[in-house]
């Protein structure tokens, strides 16, 4: 296929890309950068097309895979601690409709709480909230997936309780 094919063909795409870009994000503006993205990234994968096949398929994909990995991203990047000791930063997306965490805690009080914590707990939810998955952290600590996941769970139960005291 020529390059002029592959871009009309394309081209041809853009409504029903919009409205999937849409259906994925529920929002315009994200789904205009979704779509912008996913055209620059078919063009300049061009050359991976396969002739005879499913060209409009090919294309979803792409979008599929950029929102998936732009969420993954995101989703990542949603809790940190700093390097200062001082702040702890949850970011929650402003579309929620979750209370600013802050509204309730501040962050010394969550950083006590998260330093009081037994080392067994303390570890692996630091390093979860560090963006480690739970297969990493059950790697890097020598222990089951399942001990993992529960003593994150168990952690977040704790500090919520131990957080209640501090609502304002």
């Amino acid at each position: 296929m020529s390059e002029l094919q592959f871009n009309h063909k394309l081209l041809s795409l853009e409504d029903s890309l919009k409205y999937y870009a849409l259906s994925l994000t529920s929002d315009m503006d994200r789904a205009n950068d979704l779509l912008q993205e996913t055209f620059l990234k078919a063009l300049t994968y061009q050359d991976k097309f396969t002739e005879n096949t499913n060209f409009k398929a090919w294309v979803y994909t792409i979008m599929k895979n950029t929102f998936i990995n732009d969420y993954r991203k995101a989703s990542k990047s949603r809790n940190s601690l700093n390097g200062s000791n001082s702040e702890f930063h949850l970011k929650i997306a402003t579309d929620k409709l979750y209370p600013a965490p802050d509204s309730f805690y501040s962050s010394n009080e969550i950083e006590k709480s998260i330093s009081s914590l037994d080392d067994e707990y303390r570890i692996p939810f630091q390093m979860f909230l560090d963006g480690y998955k739970y297969k990493e952290v059950a790697e890097k600590l020598g222990l089951p997936l399942g001990t993992v996941k529960s003593r994150i769970f168990f952690t977040r139960k704790k500090l919520t309780a131990t957080l209640r005291e501090f609502v304002k």
